[in-house]
């Protein structure tokens, strides 16, 4: 049964990915933790380990030219640094802490993309 809730998980995830270009941190990490009562370090880990595997994703955007390898190249330069530090900050909140900030970021997320251009 674990195999399946893990499997639809990760198939809503990558869906939403594919589609909006968006997965680990606004739909898996809340998913682990509403379904698979994961506690906010494991979730965050876990999406962390499988951002690795949206490259598939960007290959089908890639074959039709949405894929600028230049900046993706210098933004995943700062994207490995700012997750180094981003980790080490993130493990050393209380996971309460964490939590409730994670929250804030997704609701200003979803603010500014309602209400602003």
């Amino acid at each position: 049964m674990e195999i399946i809730a893990y499997t639809v998980i990760g198939i809503a995830g990558g869906i939403l990915s594919g589609l909006f270009g968006v997965g680990g941190g606004i739909v898996l990490v809340p998913l682990m933790i509403i379904f698979l009562k994961m506690n906010q370090y494991q979730a965050q880990g876990t999406s962390l380990a499988i951002i690795c595997l949206s490259f598939i994703s960007m290959l089908i955007y890639y074959k039709k030219g949405y894929v600028n390898l230049n900046i993706a190249a210098l933004v995943g330069i700062g994207f490995i640094v700012g997750g180094f530090i981003g980790a080490h900050f993130a493990t050393a909140l209380p996971e309460y802490i964490l939590k409730k900030v994670f929250a804030v970021f997704l609701i200003v997320v979803a603010v500014k993309m309602l209400v602003f251009k």
